[in-house]
């Protein structure tokens, strides 16, 4: 893996889809608004993509914490974007500031910003049963 900076941002966006909704994703008694666990994965792929570039082939690297809150209620037809920012790097976990956005309207974070961890990971790294 080559060096990952300090500031290094990515983003990913996702057009809200009926699948993407709460009384869909998780249960029928819920809203229908985006769900929280989708919000989460369009924060984990903005992380993703701020540090694609700085891996090697055959590496990618998996979320290990998530710390966010979910804002605001998005329906169904509008796009959500989330960015993410290296804030630390410490041997093989990689620490990122993130948000998601619904145009100009933040839906999630933490505080001013959430935060998520990912740790390199290489295509011969097995999961035990353990």
């Amino acid at each position: 893996m080559k060096e990952i900076p300090l500031g290094a941002k990515g983003s990913f966006s996702l057009l809200v889809q009926p699948e993407h909704l709460a009384d869909r994703f998780k249960d029928a008694i819920l809203p229908p608004v985006f769900a929280t666990p989708v919000m989460i994965m369009v924060m984990e792929n903005a992380a993703l993509n701020a540090i694609r570039a700085y891996l090697d082939p055959g590496e990618s690297a998996v979320g290990t914490a998530v710390n966010v809150r979910h804002l605001a209620a998005t329906p169904v037809g509008r796009l959500v974007t989330g960015e993410a920012e290296v804030t630390k790097v410490d041997g093989r976990q990689t620490e990122f500031a993130v948000r998601a956005t619904e145009g100009v309207k933040e839906i999630g974070s933490v505080r001013i910003r959430g935060r998520h961890r990912r740790g390199e990971i290489h295509s011969t790294t097995r999961m035990s049963n353990a």
